[in-house]
This record gives C-alpha cells, sequence and structure tokens, in this order.
C-alpha cells in the first residue's frame, strides 16, 4: 500500500516538473528571444466552435508554398531596421548567419506551411479591433522555435486589448 502511494506521488511530481519546465522555456522564449515580425497575408477572423480568434497566415508562407520537396526545416530571415523579417534562403547545418538574420522553424502540413503560431485567440467582441492587424510580433530563439507575443497595425503599433 505505502509503494501504491510514493508511486503516486512521484508520477504526480514528475508531472508537475515537467509542465512548470515547459512554461519556464516559454516564459525564457518570449523574454530573451530576438523580436521578429512578420506580414500577415489574409486571414479568417472566426471560429464558430472555438470562439473568437484569428487564423494567422504570413505572407513569407507563399514562397515555400511553391517548394513541395521540403516537409520541415528552417529558413533564414533578414530583419530590417523596424525587425520586419524577409526569407533569404533555406537554413542548412553550418550555415553562418548574419547579424541581421535568424532562422525560423517550419513544417509542411494539410493546410500550407506552418510556423508553430497560426492561431491568436482573443476576447469574445473584440474581432473588429484585431481585423486591422498587418504583423505578428514574433520571439525567436536561436534554433528557430518562436512565440507568438501579439499582432500590430500597419504603422506597428501593438493592438492591445481594451
Amino acid at each position: 500500500m505505502r509503494s501504491r502511494y510514493l508511486l503516486l506521488w512521484a508520477t504526480l511530481a514528475l508531472i508537475l516538473i515537467t509542465v512548470n519546465g515547459l512554461i519556464l522555456r516559454e516564459e525564457l522564449l518570449r523574454r530573451t528571444g530576438e523580436r521578429v515580425l512578420l506580414e500577415l497575408a489574409p486571414r479568417d477572423p472566426r471560429s464558430l466552435i472555438q470562439g473568437d480568434y484569428m487564423v494567422l497566415n504570413y505572407a513569407i508562407a507563399r514562397p515555400l508554398q511553391s517548394n513541395y520537396g521540403l516537409t520541415s526545416g528552417r529558413i533564414v530571415l533578414a530583419l530590417d531596421d523596424r525587425a520586419v523579417g524577409s526569407v533569404v534562403r533555406f537554413y542548412e547545418n553550418g550555415d553562418t548567419l548574419a547579424p541581421n538574420e535568424v532562422t525560423l522553424r517550419y513544417r509542411r502540413t494539410n493546410d500550407g506551411i506552418s510556423f508553430g503560431v497560426e492561431e491568436f485567440f482573443f476576447q469574445e467582441g473584440d474581432a473588429e479591433r484585431y481585423a486591422r492587424a498587418a504583423y505578428a510580433e514574433l520571439r525567436v530563439d536561436p534554433r528557430g522555435r518562436a512565440s507568438l507575443i501579439g499582432l500590430m497595425d500597419a504603422n506597428l503599433q501593438p493592438i492591445n486589448p481594451p
């Protein structure tokens, strides 16, 4: 009986440590990741099942969709003086990056190209506010993993909730 309780507590501790580790990793990325702005392409502003959210389509995904041979990897983005990224090339191990370049992971899905940050949820009733979004603000780590921070208008001003 005692060993069951010990096993239960050990399992619970392992689950809590794992979940907290993932949360800490995401927070570290949000605080220390490279700031990257990506131009948005037309998007779907609503889901009846999930509530108010936007499916984000990125303008940089268009050139990747025509390259059918690649299923996943990293691309190199050049950042301009405003931190807006544009695709320069596909990343290959050992490539040296210029000071204004970062890598971004991608994978091909049934819906096209995914960077892992395609959904932005917002409070019900705020659809009009976010409909004017022109850029997504991401934080990207050195291995190309991204976290969506928020959306920005055409003047690169954050669109904040009310």
